[in-house]
């Protein structure tokens, strides 16, 4: 069986390629990236901030079962053209990894067919390979299986 999600990270690079394909319309995809309820239902977070246009800005913060918070992200949304494309910037604070920027390319395959491409750039290869052995990083981003469900 093909695996639905290819991460592409070669030697020597401080970037990555992640591609999926999903078996949903590119404008159901989209929204499960743009709209806050959706967005915090799929990640499992908090969406404090969302605003889904150009120059826009995002927050989100995840908390354990007692309600401390483990995990903040924030970031800049760059380039904003709704069902094909965002830019961004993503930065998790208080880690050690810097601000990385992601271009996410969404395509129609089909009228219910769709495929995400997210190249990511790093600071550094050192800083990308350590984000790549986190026990999230080939997961998280990929928890949506049916947005026709949300």
């Amino acid at each position: 069986m093909e695996l639905k999600t290819k991460i592409n990270a070669e030697e020597g690079k401080q970037d990555l390629m992640i591609t999926r394909e999903f078996d949903l319309p590119v404008e159901l995809l989209f929204k499960a990236y743009v709209e806050p309820e959706i967005v915090a239902q799929w990640m499992g977070t908090k969406v404090l901030k969302l605003e889904s246009k150009k120059h826009g800005a995002y927050q989100f913060e995840t908390s354990d079962a007692k309600g401390n918070v483990v995990f903040v992200a924030n970031g800049v949304i760059h380039e904003f053209v709704p069902n094909q494309q965002i830019t961004r910037t993503f930065e998790m604070e208080n880690t050690p990894f810097a601000v990385q920027l992601e271009f996410l390319t969404f395509e129609a395959l089909t009228d219910e067919t769709s495929k995400l491409q997210m190249h990511i750039i790093y600071k550094s290869i050192a800083l990308r390979d350590q984000m790549l052995k986190l026990p999230f990083a080939q997961g998280s981003i990929w928890r949506i299986t049916d947005c026709r469900k949300l």
